[in-house]
Order: structure tokens, then sequence, then C-alpha cells
């Protein structure tokens, strides 16, 4: 989690696809761009719900799954602009993914019981679909088997991309660093330890929801983060832990903590078009030009939070979501409610303790009462070493030192925060602080 670092770095049922209505659609959609349009518009969201249909109709095998979910697009690419968007979209890709996997299981199977079982299997009614002719959403089944304690965080990460984001191996290797093998395999493994482990496709029972749904907003909001570094391979991924959010949130309306981490995210992105300047240089929050910050998101974020905040059982996300809430609406850095971000943070010590929410805190201290109560306390964080090889622990401490007016000793914490620093970005704008110091 971020733990408030802003304060530091300032588908009709048919059986066959032949059978699905190929006419026009309600919305007048058939023409080959509008088709091509829809299609993409319909894989940003259908393709997480195809998937996990799927998953579940062939008992768990994640590559045939994928594999059908990709060629049912493929069909829609190649047929629907010739003979028109069907009045049911989703329910004619999950029906055309659905056809492709009883094709590949009933080629696959040799033995005699495989035989009787797959014929069976295709006498089966498609799966069951809604009044309205929907197929039911099984994302939230599907996101809680990504995050399933038995898997360790890189494999959460991993499945959660590949099968709820859609992303390619290749994407998410780019997104993380690694070589696309090395992803591969990251996948390939977790896949492995779903399938043999047998863990359940299913949402757990309501007595192990809170232990369960913290893996899962970890892991979205980790995917957030990563998209937060403004490099340009890495943005998407915000988005897809937004759309995944918005998701969660709907799913699970009587969870605060889901709703908070949507209105975290909003808020915090609301600020991304003012974080870097023209030549890709940080921009610290107190220099920001909050006239460039999305309102719209603000005003969602707002909403949802205290929509959370009303059930009265706030959580870390909410707590953050609060705090964020309380930055993005200042009218200026100078004007921020500091002493209600001090009492914010003094909630989340209490329910997720961590030396960067000490550290965070210590920052909003010195605005409301000066560097001299914050330095102690930074200062205490230093000698505890659990934050050793935090660039942004010395650039904090080298802020109050210079305010304090004891600019050698400040100069120092900056030449260790530089050494420190993880990205040229950040690199600079240390130099900055130093060159300005002298």
């Amino acid at each position: 989690m971020a733990d408030g670092a802003d304060e530091v770095d300032r588908i009709e049922g048919v059986d066959r696809i032949e059978g699905v209505d190929g006419a026009e659609g309600a919305d007048g959609l058939g023409s080959a761009a509008s088709a091509s349009e829809l299609i993409a518009g319909i894989y940003a969201d259908g393709w997480s719900r195809i998937v996990a249909t799927m998953i579940r109709f062939t008992g768990g095998d994640w590559d045939l799954a994928e594999e059908c979910a990709q060629d049912a697009f493929a069909q829609a690419l190649r047929r629907w602009p010739e003979e028109g968007v069907p009045r049911q979209p989703l329910a004619w890709l999950t029906t055309a993914a659905r056809n492709r996997a009883v094709d590949r299981l009933r080629r696959s199977a040799t033995e005699a019981a495989k035989l009787r079982q797959w014929a069976a299997l295709e006498a089966e009614p498609p799966p069951p679909y809604t009044s309205d002719g929907e197929i039911p959403d099984e994302r939230l089944e599907l996101m809680f088997t990504c995050c399933h304690p038995a898997l360790n965080l890189d494999a959460q990460v991993a499945l959660t991309l590949r099968a709820l984001a859609g992303l390619s191996t290749a994407d998410i290797a780019r997104a993380f660093l690694v070589s696309e093998r090395t992803m591969g395999q990251r996948v390939f493994r977790a896949k492995q330890k779903v399938r043999h482990a047998v863990i359940p496709f299913r949402v757990p029972p309501a007595h192990l929801l809170p232990d369960r749904l913290p893996a899962v907003l970890h892991v979205l909001y980790l995917l957030f983060n990563e998209g937060y570094s403004d490099q340009q391979e890495k943005v998407r991924l915000s988005a897809e832990a937004i759309r995944l959010a918005r998701v969660l949130a709907t799913l699970m309306p009587d969870e605060p903590e889901a709703r908070g981490l949507l209105a975290l995210m909003l808020l915090q992105d609301a600020r991304r078009p003012s974080r870097r300047d023209a030549d890709g240089g940080i921009v610290t929050l107190e220099e920001q030009d909050r006239a460039r910050w999305d309102r719209e998101h603000i005003e969602e974020g707002s909403a949802i939070l205290e929509s959370a905040l009303r059930r009265r059982r706030a959580g870390p996300f909410q707590i953050q979501a609060a705090i964020a809430a309380c930055h993005a609406t200042a009218p200026s850095f100078e004007a921020t409610d500091w002493p209600q971000i001090v009492g914010l943070y003094d909630q989340l010590q209490q329910v997720a303790p961590s030396p960067m929410v000490e550290l965070n805190r210590a920052v909003a201290l010195a605005m409301a009462q000066g560097p001299e109560k914050a330095l102690p306390v930074v200062d205490q964080i230093a000698a505890s070493g659990r934050l050793d090889g935090y660039h942004l622990l010395h650039a904090t401490r080298a802020d109050l030192l210079r305010r304090l007016g004891r600019t050698a000793e400040a100069e120092k914490s900056l030449r260790t925060a530089l050494d420190l620093a993880p990205t040229d970005a950040e690199r600079r704008l240390l130099e900055r602080r130093i060159q300005a110091q002298r």
C-alpha cells in the first residue's frame, strides 16, 4: 500500500453458435467500424466475465478458458461486421466460447469414460441466464480465486492481471520489468497451484470474508500503485485497477473497505495530470497546479468515501481515502487541514501500523505544528533502522532540518537520499534541492 505516500512525495441461452441471433442489434450497430468499436468496448469489461464463466464450465482449466474466450472474440471480429451485431453481444460471445470448449474437450477425450463425460456435458443446457438474457457475473469468484491465500503475492498479481484484466503475458512482463519467460512461468505456476491445490472457484463463506477480502484489496491497490509511477508502460495498470475496484465495489456493496479502496484510487488518480512537468520531472504536492486535477474523479471519490464511512466500519483504505480527500479538496497546500490529517494518521496507525504511516504522520505533524515537533519522530524512525534503505525517509529529514536552519545536516541527508533514490526523476528532484540550498 502507499500508506498515504503523498505526504513524503509531496451473454439468449442457445446451445450452438449457429443458433445465435446474428441480426443487427437494437442500437443499429451494423457497420464494420461500429462492430469493431463495440467488440473493443466489450473486451474491456466482458473478458473477465467470459473467462470466469469458462473456468467454471471447464472445471478449472484456466488455459482452455482463456483460449476459448480469445477464440470467441476472434469469431466476433470475423462475423459481426458482415452479419451484424447480435442483440446480446456478451451472450453470443459466451456461447461461442462454450461451444469451442465442448469441441476441444470432445476431441481431446480418448477414454470411454471421458467420452461419456463430455457427451453428457454437451447435452447440458448452456450456462444459466438472468431474466434479461445476461450471463451471470462470476468475476467476484474469479477475484477470490486469483487472490487465494494459498498463492503467494506474485502469483496473485499475475493471475489477476491475466484473468481479470486480460493483459497478455508480454504486457504483464513489461509492466513489472521482468522477462516474458519469467512472467510466463509465474502465471503457469499460479494456474498449476490453483489446479493441484484444488482451490475452490467461489467466494469464501461469510465467516472467511474478513480474512480473504484484504488480499483482494491489497492486490488491486498494488496494481494501482504500479501504474501510478507514470512510466508509460505501466499507466494502464492503474486504469485496470480502478476498473476492477469498481467491479468489486458493485459486487460487494455491503463491504465499505471495497468502496474505500475505489475512493482512494480515484482521489489519488485525480492528481495524476499535475504530478510531472513537461520534462517528466516530479512536481511535489506543494507545487502542483490544482486547476489540472480531475474534479470529476475528486467528486466521485469523495461521494463513494462518504457512503462507505456511513457504515461506521472504517478500515485502512477508508482512512487513507479520507487523507487523500483532505488533499484533493483543499484549495491550496497551505490551506490543507493538516491537524485533521494528523488525526487520520493516528487512526491509521491503530488499524494498520507501519513505519511508513509513522513517517507520513510526521510530515503532516510538521505542517500542523512545526518541524521541531516532527524531527524527533523522524529521528526515532531512522534510529529504529526500519526504513534504512528508503530514500524518502532521508529526504523528509532533510526538509525538516532545512526548515530549522540546519543546512549542513540537511544537505548530508539529501545526499543519502540521493544515493538511495530508485529513479532518475527522483534523483533529479533531490539534486535540485541540493543546489537550492547552496
